[in-house]
């Protein structure tokens, strides 16, 4: 095959985002004020896009503290689109206007730019995904196709002909690569979710075609976001007007992983109303026992929430039962992620108040998300885009 943006989900609108100087100034506004637990997490990075707070910010939590790792907050040449962790927690990189960056991750987590030259120019990636393998940087852009790039496994860099194949809507909101390394999968607005199948051993490790998207669930709906279980058991769906109603029809929308290679098989109960209007993230838990929707918008209120369900398995069959009690976030979640130590749950607000929240889960209720630290990370908001944790 020959060579040849991420409008993001939020639907036009959430693409306006990002900063982080003068942190790490802790609030209590919207965290925890009793019986807060002291939490340590494993490195994130946030990616930040406002006028001014340009840049990655790179930080963890130290004994209930947010603090910024060395060099941190890394200023970006020009406004970021999405970021991606390699597997092997080796290297970092980053899409902008100019260019995909990448950086090399050293101890500690502080991050180095390899080169002030972008591996690409040619791909604005609106969201992109390193494979198991940390031989294929993987993204969709705004321009309606998918691009495979090779990269080296030992340092990152690009080593031989991007591959590439047509998406069938042109509106990439987020991708997604199984466990397995198997499939990738995209979720295209109104047009559905794409499944891809991948082979990493190939030099081409894309197919010449796909078959049809997966349909949204509701007229006039979009998916926005996209996910799967961490072993391979389901396949996550956002959409908004999943569900019926006159509000917060938001829905996550659950498949057998093993059906998707013939006629996808959505679980009894699918779609399950995710508390609000856009599912804008989807984060399983390592532990595959929880999974939880952050969603951008929820009726009748200013901010957004995290919603969760326990997933449970009985034989070959699968079903979500949802938590009770949504946990409280700042304005407009842009995304989620759990930390390395699989104990702190992040989240980065777009809209501020706050920018971060930071999770932990409940001793007494299973799967509840209890706020443990909430924080302006400079002038708020600051418009955090989006969130990595490295594994």
């Amino acid at each position: 095959m020959k060579i040849g943006k991420r409008t993001r989900w939020m639907l036009a609108a959430l693409l306006l985002l990002a900063g982080c100087k003068n942190f790490w100034n802790v609030t209590s506004s919207g965290g925890c004020t009793t019986n807060c637990p002291t939490i340590s997490s494993g490195v994130f990075y946030v990616l930040n896009s406002n006028s001014g707070q340009v840049e990655i910010a790179g930080y963890s939590i130290v004994n209930g503290t947010l603090t910024a790792l060395t060099g941190s907050p890394y200023s970006l040449a020009s406004g970021p689109y999405s970021i991606a962790v390699a597997p092997n927690n080796s290297f970092l990189y980053v899409s902008t206007q100019s260019g995909i960056y990448l950086y090399t991750i050293g101890a500690g987590g502080g991050l180095k730019l390899a080169s002030t030259t972008p591996i690409s120019t040619e791909f604005a990636a609106s969201t992109m995904q390193v494979d198991a393998t940390n031989s294929w940087l993987v993204e969709a852009s705004g321009s309606g196709y998918l691009y495979a790039i090779p990269i080296n496994p030992s340092n990152g860099t690009t080593t031989g002909t991007v591959q590439q194949i047509t998406l069938a809507g042109i509106t990439a909101h987020q991708l997604a690569i199984s466990p397995d390394n198997k499939n990738i999968f995209v979720a295209l607005g109104g047009t559905g979710t794409a499944v891809i199948p991948f082979n990493a051993a190939s030099a081409d490790p894309l197919p010449t075609s796909v078959g049809a998207p997966i349909a949204v669930k509701g007229a006039g709906g979009a998916a926005v976001s996209v996910a799967v279980d961490p072993i391979n058991r389901l396949l996550y769906i956002g959409e908004t007007l999943g569900t019926s109603g006159s509000s917060n029809t938001g829905g996550l929308r659950a498949f057998t992983y093993s059906s998707l290679s013939g006629t996808p098989t959505e679980v009894t109960g699918s779609p399950y109303a995710t508390g609000g209007l856009i599912p804008a993230s989807i984060l399983p838990t390592a532990s595959s026992a929880y999974v939880y929707v952050a969603n951008a918008t929820v009726s009748s209120s200013s901010t957004g929430n995290v919603s969760g369900f326990a997933v449970t398995t009985s034989g070959t069959n699968y079903s979500l039962t949802a938590l009770s009690g949504a946990a409280s976030t700042g304005t407009t979640p842009a995304g989620l992620a759990e930390d390395s130590t699989g104990a702190v749950v992040l989240l980065v607000n777009s809209g501020g108040s706050p920018d971060l929240d930071a999770y932990t889960f409940d001793t007494t209720t299973p799967g509840k998300l209890d706020s443990a630290l909430s924080s302006s990370t400079g002038t708020d908001p600051v418009g955090a885009r989006a969130i990595a944790a490295a594994p």
